[in-house]
């Protein structure tokens, strides 16, 4: 049938089972909004306050569901506005189609008004980009980028589209989903060498990350650790992967990580490295990492084979596929020893941790816990409360944990928490800092339109926390420019209340146990505005240009 190419565009994505995008509109993106204005029934179209959201929720949305997230913008600043969002997930390796308008193929090259090169500018941050010249090949187009966003190490795909092409007329025809590219074959002599390396250590570690939620391999992960008798540690992005309570687990490791965790990895003999990366937050210095021990390194993409360790084993490949291959070449181990001296790094972290009353950021996140249903996402932002809820909070299934890594971009929480509450339906925890709800205090406004079930715990402690930090330990407590005084004078609760939101503010635990309780019943978004003391800290803290023996588990006052 012919259809005019925004339709096209809108029964394309209803092809490949998208019913949600987030978005916002504008002139060279009309036409597109125009036809989804016809199929609202089948495709919602969520309404953000700035396009920086529309990426962040699609990206939340993609987090908590493993399908590809949508976004929309129009051209020049709305397709820039798109920028910090595409990146974060480029760089967290999240699915992700983003669609964008640009001026008539007519006018490129002109400097027209609101023209942007949005495929220069985001070449180095997508998997790939397409500007679409012809209507007769956009719905292909569209297939493919679903397909590339999904394949291999997922990730970000742009497609923009211009104007006349959105308005031209072509020839449509229903395709069916589209699947995903088949991994590539294993190497059967890397996988025999590795088995070999991994039966002859003494003390394995199994260390993943996000790359094993991708893959869907969270069990095989808990096999292999099981067979190879070996303790489960894991990036910032594998955690909720496996139940935080399992018997083997550490852990999130690396700068901000556990104690126990973190010193496993110092003392492992062979790491068994699944879907994760071994950037300068897990090593901390490279040339002091992994000189006494063998990596086993297991990723889909080749590139991070060696990149920034030296892999005795490279396998490049699936890693649920990789880990079933894997496991019939190992032999049941037992490590009494590795065991016991795990028993006493578990004890030392015990004795470390925060014993004072009141409201300290150890209690804020025992009593969260407490409070929680069992699977309900929890969403945070960056920067000291992420790190928090990822050191204290118990998570028992996959995706219950959403968060920013790589970019760390301020900003992300309360967006994708709307995506994320969305994908679920379930009440979503937002963990979020005064300096990051001030990047996107906006989407307090999406959140209430659509009644999204968000209880956003805003952790206000007057200051950029993790910067802060930094200036304390290592700048000889020179505060420049990280004390927000004019935040300390908001009222949170009175701005939630004029987005349409309710909330409350809290300064002890019991007040905090309340909030959450009475959260808890609220139809729609909820804030808590939780007075913290700015001179908490995220401990256990590795030194910058440290190594894995230099982590800093206390502070004097």
């Amino acid at each position: 049938m012919r259809l005019s190419g925004s339709e096209i565009v809108v029964r394309t994505l209803i092809e490949q089972g998208t019913n949600t995008i987030f978005g916002f509109p504008g002139a060279t993106v009309i036409d597109i909004y125009d036809a989804l204005l016809k199929h609202e029934g089948d495709i919602r179209h969520v309404l953000v306050a700035h396009e920086q959201g529309a990426a962040h929720a699609a990206d939340g949305y993609a987090r908590a569901t493993g399908k590809v997230g949508v976004c929309l913008a129009t051209s020049g600043p709305g397709s820039t506005n798109l920028v910090t969002g595409i990146a974060a997930s480029f760089m967290d390796s999240t699915p992700l189609l983003v669609i964008t308008g640009n001026v008539s193929t007519s006018q490129i090259g002109t400097d027209s008004f609101q023209e942007i090169d949005i495929t220069g500018v985001t070449l180095p941050i997508t998997k790939h980009n397409y500007f679409v010249e012809n209507v007769d090949e956009l719905a292909d187009t569209l297939r493919e980028a679903y397909c590339i966003a999904m394949s291999g190490r997922p990730g970000p795909v742009l497609v923009d589209i211009p104007k006349d092409v959105q308005q031209a007329m072509g020839e449509f025809a229903d395709a069916g989903l589209v699947e995903p590219e088949e991994p590539r074959l294993l190497d059967v002599s890397q996988m025999e060498a590795a088995a070999a390396c991994i039966n002859a250590c003494h003390r394995p570690l199994v260390y993943f990350g996000g790359g094993v939620v991708s893959a869907h391999a969270e069990q095989e992960v808990m096999r292999l650790a099981k067979k190879a008798d070996a303790p489960m540690v894991c990036s910032l992005m594998g955690v909720s992967a496996v139940p935080t309570q399992h018997s083997r687990f550490l852990g999130m490791e690396g700068m901000h990580g556990h104690y126990a965790a973190t010193m496993a990895m110092k003392n492992a003999d062979c790491i068994i490295a699944l879907g994760c990366r071994f950037n300068d937050r897990a090593t901390g210095d490279r040339d002091r990492f992994g000189a006494a021990v063998h990596i086993v390194h297991v990723d889909i993409d080749g590139s991070e084979i060696n990149k920034t360790t030296n892999d005795d084993f490279g396998i490049v490949g699936d890693v649920r596929l990789a880990i079933d291959a894997l496991l019939p070449l190992l032999e049941q181990a037992d490590h009494r020893g590795w065991r016991e001296l795990l028993v006493k790094l578990r004890a030392d972290e015990r004795s470390q941790v925060d014993a004072r009353q009141g409201l300290t950021p150890y209690n804020l996140m025992r009593t969260v816990d407490a409070s929680r249903q069992e699977g309900a996402p929890v969403v945070t932002d960056v920067g000291q409360h992420q790190m928090w809820a990822a050191q204290h909070l118990a998570f028992t299934h996959p995706r219950e944990f959403v968060t920013n890594g790589g970019l760390g971009a301020m900003g992300f929480g309360l967006p994708a928490a709307i995506g994320v509450s969305m994908a679920t339906s379930n009440r979503t925890l937002l963990v979020v800092g005064d300096g990051g709800l001030g990047m996107s205090v906006q989407e307090l406004a999406t959140a209430v339109s659509v009644k999204a079930p968000i209880t956003v715990l805003l952790v206000n402690n007057g200051t950029l926390g993790m910067v802060r930090q930094w200036q304390r330990l290592f700048y000889d407590g020179r505060y420049s420019s990280t004390t927000l005084a004019g935040y300390r004078q908001t009222d949170y609760v009175a701005v939630a209340k004029a987005f349409g939101a309710n909330g409350t503010r809290v300064e002890t635990v019991d007040a905090l146990a309340n909030a959450l309780d009475e959260a808890s019943q609220a139809k729609g978004p909820y804030l808590i505005d939780c007075v913290l003391s700015e001179n908490e800290l995220v401990l256990p803290m590795l030194a910058p240009a440290g190594g894995l023996d230099d982590i800093i588990v206390r502070v004097g006052e």
